[in-house]
Formats: C-alpha cells, structure tokens, sequence
C-alpha cells in the first residue's frame, strides 16, 4: 500500500479527518464499502490519505432516512432553521482557517482562495439567515366577496447537489444553505477527486445538525462518482438536481432529470471574454484580466479566456500583461509566496499541453509559458 503525508498537516485531524475515512453520512452515522480511494496533493502527486467509497446500497439508506426526516425538517419553521444555518455558519468561522488548508492542499488553488472559499459559505449562511424571515408569499384578491388568495411556498423535498473540483466546499454551500432555510433536505455526491473537502465540511454541517436533533437532514454519500451520479439523476424521489461541472456531462445530467420531469440547475463551464475599447482605465483591466486568467490556475467557469483589445492599446496592453505574467509565483498553494498553484489533476496537465499545441498548429504565438 502506498504511504501517505497525513501526519504532516495538523489541520486534517482538526477536521475530523482519519488515516482512512469513510465516504457515506447519513441517519447520525458514518459507513462506507469496501472500495478505497486515495486523495492526492496536486502539487507533488502526494497520497494524502485515503477514502473507503459509499456503496449503492447505501445511496439506497441516504434517501429513506431523509424521507423519514423530511416531514419533520419541512415544518420546522423557517426562522428556526435559519438560526441552524446561523449555527452553522459559526462553526465554519471556527474551522475556516485549517478547511482553507484543507482546500488549498486536495484542490491546489493558493490558500487565500481556499480562505476565500470557506468565506463563501459563511457569507452565504449569513444571507440566508436573514432570508429564513422574509420567505413571503402574495395576498391576491379574489371575485368572491369576503374572500383572498393567500400564495404560500413549500419546500421541494431531496435536493441533490453534484459538485465539481475547482470549488469543493462553495458550491455545497451556496446550494444547501438557502435549501436548508426553504425547508429542504440535501443529498451531496462531492467530487470523486476531493473527498476529503467533502467529508469534512459534511462533519461541520451535520454536527451542528445533531446537535438540533436531526440526522439526516443533510446526508454525503461520496461513492463512484458515475454509479452514485447516475443514480441520484434517475431517482423520482430527488425533484431537484444542482450540477455542476461541463457542460457536456451537465447536458446529459438534463436530459435523464427531464425525463422524469424534474427540475435542474446547471452551472457549466463557460468560454469567456474580456473587451477592453481605446477609452477604458487600461490599469484596472490589466489587473482584471490577470487575476481572471491566473485565479485558480484558470480552473474556474468564470475563468477569462479571450481578450478583445482595441488597436490602439493592442501591443501597450499586451506587453504589460506578459510583464505582469513573468511576476506570478507558480509553487506549493500552501506556501504565503504562491501566487497560482498547481493544476489538479494529470488530466488537465494533459488537456493544457494539448491546448498548447492547438494553438501553435493553428498559427498562434505563446507569448508567455507554455
């Protein structure tokens, strides 16, 4: 078996996370297969530890404990579940500092993002706790004399979030926190390379969930990543589906939803593009378009990909932006100097390279890196 650096960071067990930790969270309790993952450290390939995968049968056990809670959890009222998401995004103030860690070290963007990530969901906690009140409906009139109609909201039930790995922990949060105040129950499949971020911000959540008497309320089943997905898309029971992740894949995730007439929320990649005219404040483009490019190792969907220059700015604002690219420190996203870590995965070193390639065939000139 391969040896692995979980000794060497402290903040794994601060966040509750083992030598070998188990992938499924559902009814107060932790389980997994049999079937064993390794979680690696993108910048040096490292094993950081390892993971023991939720099974199907237990994908199975997720849903029938959020069914037995849902009742429940739906008529708690939304006040008091937003004074849980209060709570909650307490205990990520408390535990921000080593999950940045946690998020820099499995995904590999620099330490301020991984920080910035887990403010992310702190602010969002912060939003829906005040929104937990002012949920309201519309008193419309009515042709009966003495009579109104009084439009109420109701929780949709399972939500199943499918999230990607350039943000592990934001995306979870963005979704299950606002499901939590509409009365929603949040069945989460992390991304097959990040499961540590999804075990331990799981324990965050479903601790102070406990600690208010509900167990299943919100449920991780981390398991192969396309028996679990697929699974949750085909399943009647989940009337929602939050992907996100290509859009190849978000296409077919859709398509199957659809067919069961479900609903969806889709956030795919993007291909986007920066214009910058002959009148524009040329410095702060600059910087937009730096930060935009290099933020993340340019694993983000808001990622920018094309500029747009005026001719007359053109080779000015090209040579300040190579100058500005030879000061980006590329290293260990843990270390305070980084300004960009690693790429995450070999695949994408592979998808880079080609990229790289493609453009030099099609008659382009790299002008820094490559």
């Amino acid at each position: 078996m391969e040896s692995c650096n979980y000794s060497k960071y402290d903040f794994l067990a601060k966040l509750g996370i083992e030598e070998t930790s188990l992938g499924c969270y559902t009814n107060g309790e932790w389980a997994a297969g049999e079937t064993e993952v390794t979680s690696i450290n993108p910048h040096d390939n490292s094993v950081t530890s390892r993971v023991r995968l939720a099974t199907a049968e237990q994908y199975e056990l997720c849903i029938t404990s959020m069914e037995a809670e849902k009742e429940r959890w739906m008529l708690t009222p939304a006040p008091a579940r937003g004074e849980i998401v209060r709570q909650i995004g307490e205990k990520f103030r408390e535990y921000k500092d080593a999950l940045g860690s946690l998020i820099s070290l499995e995904m590999g963007k620099i330490k301020a993002e991984g920080d910035g990530e887990v403010q992310e969901v702190i602010d969002i906690c912060d939003f829906a706790c005040g929104l937990s009140r002012s949920l309201e409906g519309k008193i419309l009139p009515s042709e009966r004399p003495g009579h109104f109609m009084l439009e109420n909201w109701n929780p949709l039930g399972i939500v199943g979030v499918i999230s990607a790995f350039n943000f592990p922990c934001a995306v979870l949060g963005w979704n299950a926190i606002i499901g939590f105040v509409c009365g929603d129950l949040i069945l989460w499949k992390g991304a097959p390379s990040t499961p540590l971020v999804s075990i331990a911000t799981t324990k965050i959540i479903a601790d102070v969930l406990k600690a208010n008497g509900f167990n299943s309320v919100f449920s991780l089943c981390q398991g192969d990543g396309v028996e679990i997905g697929q699974l949750m898309t085909n399943d009647k029971r989940i009337p929602l589906i939050s992907f996100t992740g290509s859009t190849h894949v978000g296409r077919i995730v859709s398509q199957v939803v659809a067919k069961r007439f479900g609903k969806c929320i889709l956030e795919l990649g993007g291909n986007n593009a920066v214009i910058v005219l002959d009148d524009a404040n040329v410095d702060m483009a600059l910087k937009a378009c730096a930060f935009s490019a290099v933020g993340t190792a340019g694993q983000r969907c808001t990622t920018l990909r094309r500029i747009f220059l005026h001719e007359s700015i053109y080779d000015g604002f090209v040579e300040k932006l190579v100058n500005a690219y030879k000061t980006v420190k590329i290293g260990d996203p843990l270390d305070s100097k980084t300004l960009m870590g690693p790429l995450h995965s070999k695949l994408s070193v592979e998808l880079y390279q080609k990229a790289l390639e493609t453009i030099e065939a099609q008659g382009g000139k790299i002008l820094s890196g490559g």
